[in-house]
């Protein structure tokens, strides 16, 4: 008999194909032995690689499973036995905008609206005193991590976990759009079953739908009108010349009013005011007509209402843009009929937002009633004042005096009495609230237009405000000039990189053996017309636009190029650069990587650069700061707070930060080394930066007194005029190989 076939594992008979056949030896020999080993040797090769895959398998399956998790259409929670978030998906994070981080083991109740807090309560205890797996469903109002709320409609179930304690998962959506649909259907719904008689008709006219005020107007009811026509309410006083013209109308507008005799079901004929409006359907073709109308009584209050509603502010009830616009060139036409000046005079709370942001709307808008009653008040009978939205309000003062010089001090005194009554308290509910104002003002004169005096009247509300605001500025023609100079110096500023018209200038530091240690980089602009302009007459506009961050980028990158080029001289290659950043710059987010990657494209050495920062820079987001120059500091660069001591740094704020130097700004070196405030403030600076471990250096250093005095104690580096006025590169250049000769 034959010997029983063994059958083989697939892949050991697979991995001696691949080994390929061998000549037969004997049994146990050598040769058989180290045959099998390599058919062992291949057989796990083969399952590695079939685990290989299987773990790629299992890891694109984990990441389909996380995608689906973190990109669903709802948000997802998982909330431990004490209602602790232990999970959140990516659009629950979004949803309620709070990094996911932040969500884990949070309170779900703290996300929660607070009235909504026993609802919560009572549908948690629900789910899980039910069964298993039970889906129960709720809406909640829920607060999102900037404060705001949104509905939400929240599926919540209990799940057995093996091995493990039972957890609950929230699915949930934001409702928003939903409510704010049923809403509208509710106004929608309010609207039709206003005071005035509602019919809507098909395409053909037969009424399908009335509401209450049609009953109540014409005597029918909904039984008696649907089905039928309008012709139902026809008097027979109109031919049919006035119903062709109607439809007619219609047919080209879509929408016709006008009055209308109409007649009772009792009988009695009146005059309706009636509006038609067509309801078209995308394609343009008319699917429903919508009939409004009121009888003659009600017209007049409609068109009261109509009126109020047009020309003043529904808040305050006083004349709104329209009407003041109206008001205006009446007093313009009063002022060069009697030869008498008036004013106007533009009114602006001052940090009215704030109050807005903090308390809400209803307790800003209860602010703004009060104001606009302090300022009636204020003014005389026939004065105007109006509100132009917001916070702003305007008024109109008339007839105040033939002299010019007179009528502006009446307008003053006018301005500056309104300041006083607003600054006295206000009694907003629980809160009382102190308020201050800023207001401008602007002559009238015969000549002007309505549209110049507003412009005018809020550039010098602009001034007031400018000024430190709880103030009263006149416009002055002046003001406009450099407005408009301003603005052709923004645009200017905008072409002068890629004209090539900024340049370094470079002021040595020294340290008190006479050293050169380094140089700071001063940015000047080279105007073709105006000769070189220094920053501060350039810097705070481009600061205030988004002009200062490819400013930023260039000096940065020519500062680094210049490292780069010191670096092939001993006499330059020690030394250290300092470069100026702006805070729009700082706070932009690709900040890092564009200190990283400027440093890695010109060749600088990273150890030579020192980027300076200002107080108010740092004290802005300290926690922000705090992070971008640690991880700044992790490519060697080091940190300088520019112009110390102008600001409010706290000694716990510097201990924070990891700073290499403080700059002593040049305001507390003038009046050295008199034995002054500034002197007491410049020695405790220093004793502080010491104990801080940091270098000091001053600024503004312009005689050997002043020197001499920081020099005895402790602040041993120094730039200004003592030493040396900021250089051109050439001249810096040469002023180092000076030094050296």
């Amino acid at each position: 008999m034959g010997k029983k076939a063994v059958s083989k594992d697939p892949l050991r008979t697979a991995a001696e194909a691949q080994f390929g056949s061998a000549p037969a030896v004997p049994q146990r020999s050598v040769d058989a032995l180290l045959h099998e080993l390599q058919v062992h040797q291949i057989e796990l090769e083969m399952q590695n690689e079939a685990l290989r895959h299987a773990h790629i398998d299992m890891e694109e399956s984990r990441d389909r499973y996380v995608n689906l998790f973190d990109f669903a259409p709802v948000g997802y929670l998982t909330l431990s036995r004490d209602a602790m978030v232990v999970e959140a998906n990516l659009v629950a994070a979004t949803l309620m905008r709070v990094p996911r981080s932040k969500l884990n083991q949070r309170h779900f109740e703290n996300f929660i609206a607070p009235h909504d807090h026993e609802r919560w309560r009572r549908h948690i205890t629900a789910a899980w005193q039910g069964p298993a797996n039970l889906t129960l469903n709720c809406e909640l109002l829920l607060k999102r991590g900037d404060g705001s709320c949104f509905p939400a409609q929240l599926q919540c179930v209990v799940m057995e976990m093996a091995g493990s304690t039972p957890v609950v998962r929230i699915a949930f959506t934001d409702i928003s759009e939903r409510k704010r649909a049923e809403e509208e259907q509710r106004i929608a719904a309010i609207a039709f079953e206003s005071q005035e008689g509602m019919i809507v008709t098909d395409a053909n006219g037969v009424i399908i739908k009335v509401n209450r005020a049609f009953t109540e107007l014409s005597g029918f009811s909904p039984g008696e009108a649907l089905g039928k026509t309008p012709a139902l309410l026809s008097s027979g006083r109109h031919d049919r010349a006035f119903f062709k013209n109607m439809w007619q109308t219609l047919k080209e507008k879509h929408y016709w009013q006008g009055e209308i005799w109409n007649r009772r079901k009792n009988g009695q004929i009146y005059v309706a005011w009636l509006t038609i409006s067509a309801v078209t359907t995308p394609d343009g073709s008319v699917s429903h007509y919508v009939g409004a109308f009121s009888d003659t009584t009600e017209k007049s209050e409609a068109a009261a209402e109509i009126h109020r509603l047009a020309f003043y502010d529904p808040l305050t009830h006083l004349p709104n843009r329209r009407l003041l616009h109206d008001r205006l060139a009446h007093a313009l036409a009063t002022t060069s009929r009697s030869g008498l000046c008036g004013a106007i005079l533009f009114l602006d709370l001052d940090n009215f937002k704030t109050l807005n942001d903090t308390r809400g709307h209803d307790v800003g808008d209860l602010l703004l009633v009060e104001v606009a009653q302090r300022v009636r008040a204020g003014l005389r009978e026939g004065d105007t004042v109006a509100r132009l939205g917001g916070d702003e309000f305007v008024m109109i003062l008339e007839g105040l005096s033939a002299e010019v010089e007179e009528a502006a001090l009446l307008a003053k005194q006018v301005g500056e009495k309104l300041n006083e009554a607003i600054a006295q308290p206000f009694d907003l509910g629980d809160l009382e609230f102190h308020c201050t104002t800023s207001i401008g003002v602007r002559l009238l004169c015969a000549q002007d237009t309505v549209e110049e005096l507003l412009k005018h009247a809020d550039l010098a509300l602009y001034q007031a405000k400018s000024a430190g605001r709880n103030t009263v500025r006149f416009y002055d023609p002046s003001m406009q000039a450099a407005l408009d100079r301003r603005s052709t110096l923004e645009n200017e500023l905008r072409h002068a990189i890629r004209r090539g018209q900024f340049v370094l200038h470079y002021q040595p530091q020294f340290d008190n053996t006479r050293r050169i240690i380094g140089a700071e980089a001063l940015l000047r602009w080279q105007h073709p017309k105006h000769g070189l302009i220094a920053p501060g007459d350039f810097i705070p506009l481009s600061e205030q636009s988004d002009i200062i961050l490819p400013i930023g980028r260039w000096v940065l990158e020519t500062a680094c190029a210049q490292l780069n080029a010191w670096s092939c001289d001993e006499r330059t290659r020690e030394l250290r650069l300092g470069v100026n950043i702006s805070a729009r710059q700082f706070r932009q987010p690709g900040f890092i990587d564009q200190v990283c990657n400027v440093l890695e494209a010109n060749n600088a050495n990273p150890q030579r650069l020192t980027l300076e920062l200002t107080e108010s820079m740092v004290l802005d987001n300290v926690a922000d700061t705090i992070q971008k120059i640690e991880m700044i500091k992790r490519l060697g660069v080091h940190f300088s707070l520019d112009d110390f001591g102008t600001g409010f740094s706290s000694f716990s704020c510097l201990t924070r930060l990891s700073l290499d130097q403080l700059k002593i700004d040049k305001s507390f070196v003038l009046n050295l080394p008199e034995q002054g405030t500034d002197a007491v403030i410049v020695t405790a600076i220093i004793t502080m930066a010491r104990s801080l471990g940091l270098n000091i250096i001053a600024e503004g250093v312009e005689t050997e007194a002043q020197r001499a005095f920081l020099d005895s104690h402790g602040c041993h580096a120094y730039q200004g005029h003592l030493f040396s006025r900021p250089l051109p590169v050439e001249a810096f250049d040469a002023f180092v190989s000076g030094i050296y000769a």
